[in-house]
């Protein structure tokens, strides 16, 4: 079965961000963020694309499906 990953806590941490302030850039909660981060919850087209405009990285250098 097939899992997506995501490297946004590194990247979030690159740029010195906390997931408070990533979330505020974005427009969702912290929460969103943290369960984003530890896989719990898939985000959308949008919320992806957001992120990654956020943490200046191409959305495919976020998200990776892994098997």
């Amino acid at each position: 079965m097939s899992e997506l990953r995501n490297s946004l806590k590194e990247e979030r941490e690159r740029l010195g961000l906390t997931q408070a302030a990533l979330a505020e850039r974005v427009g969702v909660s912290r929460k969103t963020i943290n369960t984003v981060e530890n896989g719990v919850f898939i985000p959308s087209t949008l919320l992806a694309l957001k992120l990654a405009a956020a943490l200046q990285r191409p959305v495919e250098s976020l998200f990776r499906i892994s098997s």
